[in-house]
């Protein structure tokens, strides 16, 4: 090979092998990404779920078990009240034959302020009455005391607006509560709350929720457990011998007040139906923003029912 070819072709390859790694410092800072689905159009657990007739292989289910009463019609639902409603629908989970274990489990969200970030978690319905929907918890600590109430030190502001959602499976049925939040009082807590286990009134002392639990350094074995079973000791010292245990003051009940409830059935097709209530204020404004002080319903017994578009 002639000189000049020769220092080409070594030119050449130094020039390749630059490239070479360039590229490789460039993978290596900027790594291509896993574009793979860890999960595509699950069609629920085999052998938990009836197959719909006819479904192809992959394909979800339909929800079906409405159509033969021809789905939800606005005959079927209550013309005035979505808490008469909500009891009706709620009193035919709760029966054996309807297969629904927890009928009162539904998830509760919050969004905290100003930075609009939502938090949701399951609870238990523990109450309906006139006014609303009724859960326990520790307001003291919680995540949902900080979006709900605000903080001392200002980086949450207190946003009163709440959602409960429930999901009845077996009957392919689910309602939407959209609503501010309330405290009850602590006389109202109260009757809840001595209904409870002792092990549980202890626990509501003892938990100091969402706070985060340290690890004991003397104690390779310990994830931070060991301070939360500290805790209990303490409250189990306190009111030992005793069955009078008070109610923690961080401690009781929310109440969502509702604005707007959506009752939902399950139809072939994704073409479900949807029938929504939304409280009518009297200064004659409805929905979601009405009534943006305390929330009025004194005297507020006046909804609007529509069917919605699913």
């Amino acid at each position: 090979m002639r000189p000049a070819c020769r220092g080409l072709f070594s030119t050449s390859t130094i020039f390749r092998n630059r490239i070479h790694t360039t590229a490789q410092r460039i993978m290596a800072l900027h790594p291509p990404q896993d574009t793979r689905k860890l999960i595509f159009a699950p069609t629920g657990t085999p052998g938990a779920v009836s197959p719909t007739p006819d479904a192809a292989p992959g394909q979800a289910g339909q929800f079906v078990k409405a159509e033969q009463a021809g789905g939800l019609k606005r005959s079927d639902v209550d013309p005035a009240s979505p808490i008469a409603q909500f009891h009706a629908w709620f009193s035919g989970a709760s029966q054996p034959e309807a297969g629904v274990a927890h009928p009162e489990t539904c998830t509760l969200a919050t969004a905290q302020l100003p930075s609009g970030r939502v938090s949701a978690r399951m609870v238990y319905l523990k109450e309906l009455d006139a006014r609303g929907f009724v859960i326990y918890s520790n307001f003291g600590t919680s995540g949902k005391a900080r979006d709900l109430f605000g903080t001392a030190d200002g980086s949450s502001t207190g946003n009163p607006w709440a959602s409960l959602v429930f999901w009845w499976e077996p009957l392919e049925r689910q309602v939407r509560v959209e609503g501010r939040a309330e405290r009850l009082t602590p006389a109202e807590s109260r009757i809840y709350y001595d209904t409870r286990v002792r092990g549980s009134r202890i626990g509501a002392w003892a938990s100091r929720q969402s706070a985060v639990l340290r690890p004991d350094p003397s104690d390779k074995d310990d994830d931070g457990r060991a301070q939360l079973n500290s805790w209990l000791e303490e409250t189990e010292k306190r009111f030992e011998g005793s069955d009078q245990i008070p109610v923690p003051d961080f401690w009781g009940g929310l109440r969502i007040v509702p604005e707007r409830v959506e009752f939902w059935q399950g139809r072939q097709n994704r073409l479900h139906d949807r029938f929504v209530y939304d409280r009518v204020h009297s200064d004659g404004a409805e929905g979601e923003g009405a009534g943006e002080g305390e929330a009025d319903v004194k005297g507020d017994g006046k909804w609007t029912l529509e069917r919605l578009s699913p």
